[in-house]
């Protein structure tokens, strides 16, 4: 095994929850994975409030996912 060192801001470390202690490089892509998920979610529900999808009933929900279904059925 190999060791390699960073330089990561205190801003970074606190983002990522890095700690101070020695990180298992498969830990690291988790807690970074895992921050770029949230962001990607909390934009994701932003868009849907713009442009009206967070309004939507779960039967409209439902029927948006069956036309899409059958339109690829269908094609």
């Amino acid at each position: 095994m190999k060791t390699i060192q960073l330089k990561v801001s205190d801003s970074d470390i606190k983002k990522y929850d890095l700690g101070n202690e020695e990180i298992k490089f498969s830990d690291l892509v988790k807690k970074i994975s895992s921050e770029y998920a949230r962001q990607s979610l909390l934009e994701c529900n932003e868009i849907a409030e713009q442009i009206g999808l967070s309004k939507m009933t779960l039967e409209e929900i439902d029927a948006e996912i069956k036309a899409v279904r059958d339109a690829k059925a269908h094609s």
